[in-house]
């Protein structure tokens, strides 16, 4: 959610500003601009829209020089207006502040500045910042910095440039991430690796609370008493081509492609022989053995995920499972009891709420263990123990292989702690781990033939309402289907526990309502039949899922799709594939930017 890049160094700033903007457009926003500061004083250039509007705009604009910030800003405080959009800058035009995050007392530190003569030219809650800074000033930018910075309440990621010293760039965290670049002649700061991943592959990543001191030729890393602190390089290890399309039109479709791969690459090196080996973890197995509750706590699609992991922990290793929103942990005042365990679900490893409900449970003295895609990120930091997804960088704001990849680690994870506790035997495990071994490849099958998902996708585009419908296992991936329709085509799409139907749902079925039936549980499946029934009854036309070999489900669905026969607890893995795809050609056919779908961000980092 909004993004940051900054430069200083002896080549112009604008072109990295914005080529590190670009690289950052996956996070979601809705206006951009940036920001030069040179001897002459601080040149800007703001636009609503997208960055291509930004760019356009800037072409005859004299935005020299070599030191500058730049912004692309999701509304929070305030519509998305150009005079909205960052950098903000102080009264007298000396100070400017690109910010991600919320400032949660600037209302107060409005009202204070308002009385003491200062102007406001936006809405947001970041312009209070520059203001701050031209009160407090006292002759070193270094120290005002600081001392505004200890009157901020809430999060933030901050990057300062200022006309007092025109070839430094400051910047300091809290509960928004934030990087620095390590070049040569040259560094940089960005809120994500993509945008410096051109230029750098070594990077900092800064703590809570550390400050850094950016030149051309060095980076220093401070904290709030200005003590030097000594940081190790964090190297990059993967490529800057696995954040281009490589010839995909766009990053999901690339995404959707690279799933039996990234699935691979989390499960394979976590088994040796038939056995689950997940040598991060150092809770050792006398923790598990006698392990009472599991609480997994997510937001998104990585909820759904801890839906489907709940299924797996509690009905193969018999632990309670609790599985909340990680919105809503902290404020239903959840009971935890010393030693439970707190799985952590985030593919940027950044999500505030998730964040937020990690320390919750660490001071209820909950162990943790992450799963996160991103290494070094605020939540593996601060966990216990990580299982880091190997899916590689994911673009696209709408997760596809994040959310594959993580139903993976809980899948290991389950078995892993149903293991320990004597709840399967070893032939049983071995038998699950060879089925679990098989996914990779039945997916890429899978991914071999869409044309008939294609067609599905252009036959109903145009489709106002849709409904999810599953038992079990199968209604979590309801839920995933249900959210990766709305979130990239903007049509209205529910999920609901089919036996559930008759208790109200089925009063909004009526003639042309579109009903996507997932049906991959056994012992489920003539319950789903019967679902389906119902609702044809009521004129829906119906999209059947389910394994290969249940054809009874042709007599009633009118459209099916067949997903390979693997074990039950396993099905998710492979129907969440056809609907990610379905998703996928519907918004493509109906001429949407995929990638970027309105409103939303991919890194959600504030509340």
């Amino acid at each position: 959610m909004c993004g940051i890049a900054g430069y200083v160094g002896k080549n112009q700033a604008k072109p990295f500003l914005l080529s590190g903007l670009e690289k950052l457009e996956y996070r979601g926003y809705d206006s951009a601009g940036i920001c030069i500061a040179d001897e002459t004083g601080l040149k800007s250039c703001k636009a609503k829209g997208r960055l291509s509007e930004l760019v356009e705009k800037s072409k005859n604009m004299d935005l020299s020089g070599t030191t500058g910030i730049g912004h692309t800003r999701w509304a929070t405080h305030g519509a998305p207006t150009e005079y909205n959009a960052h950098p903000h800058f102080s009264n007298d035009g000396n100070f400017a502040i690109v910010h991600n995050g919320i400032i949660e007392n600037y209302l107060d530190l409005k009202a204070f500045l308002a009385e003491k003569g200062f102007t406001f030219a936006s809405d947001t809650d970041t312009e209070v910042i520059p203001q701050l800074m031209q009160y407090y000033y006292n002759g070193n930018v270094f120290d005002t910095f600081l001392t505004v910075v200890s009157k901020l309440e809430g999060a933030y990621a901050l990057g300062l440039v200022s006309t007092y010293e025109p070839n430094t760039l400051y910047a300091t965290r809290k509960d928004s991430p934030l990087i620095a670049g390590l070049g040569k002649g040259e560094n940089y700061i960005a809120s994500d690796i993509p945008a410096i991943l051109s230029e750098t592959k070594d990077v900092y990543l800064l703590e809570q609370g550390e400050f850094a001191i950016v030149t051309a030729d060095e980076i220093k890393i401070v904290d709030q008493d200005k003590n030097p602190i000594d940081k190790k390089i964090f190297e990059v290890n993967w490529d800057v081509s696995a954040a281009e399309k490589e010839g995909y039109d766009f990053f999901m479709m690339k995404e959707i492609m690279e799933q039996p791969k990234a699935i691979l690459d989390t499960i394979h090196p976590r088994i040796k022989g038939n056995e689950i080996v997940l040598d991060e973890l150092s809770l050792d197995k006398s923790y598990f053995k006698g392990l009472n509750k599991v609480h997994i706590i997510a937001c998104g699609s990585a909820y759904h995920v801890g839906l489907v992991g709940k299924n797996i922990i509690e009905g193969i290793a018999r632990v309670d499972t609790q599985v909340d929103l990680a919105s809503e942990f902290r404020y239903r005042n959840p009971v935890i009891n010393d030693g439970d365990l707190a799985i952590i679900i985030s593919q940027s490893g950044e999500t505030s709420d998730t964040l937020a409900a990690l320390r919750y449970a660490k001071q209820h003295n909950a162990k943790i263990i992450s799963i996160v895609n991103v290494r070094g990120s605020s939540i593996a930091r601060e966990s216990d123990d990580v299982l880091y997804t190997n899916a590689g960088p994911e673009i696209a704001v709408a997760t596809t292989k994040a959310y594959s990849t993580q139903m993976e680690v809980l899948f290991l994870l389950g078995l892993y702690i149903a293991e320990i506790k004597g709840k399967i035997t070893q032939e049983e495990r071995a038998e699950l781990v060879d089925e679990l071994l098989s996914i990779p490849e039945k997916v890429k099958g899978q991914l071999s033939d869409i044309e008939y998902l294609e067609t599905l996708g252009k036959k109903f585009k145009d489709v106002e309402d849709v409904f999810f419908i599953g038992r079990g296992i199968d209604y979590s991936i309801a839920m995933e289907g249900s959210l990766k329709l709305k979130e990239i085509s903007y049509i209205h799409s529910e999920a609901y526990a089919a036996g559930e139907l008759k208790h109200g749902t089925i009063s909004l079925i009526e003639d042309g309502t579109l009903v996507v039936a997932l049906a991959t549980q056994d012992q489920l499946f003539e319950k789903m039949l019967s679902n389906i029934k119902e609702v044809k009854a009521r004129g829906a036309y119906v999209i059947g899922v389910a394994q290969e070999g249940n054809t009874a489900i042709e007599k009633e669905a009118d459209y099916v799709i067949y997903v390979p026969k693997t074990k039950g607890c396993f099905a998710g893995a492979l129907e969440v594939i056809p609907l990610q795809v379905f998703a996928y050609f519907i918004s493509l056919h109906k001429g949407l930017d995929v990638d970027k779908p309105r409103n939303l961000a991919k890194s959600v980092t504030v509340e």
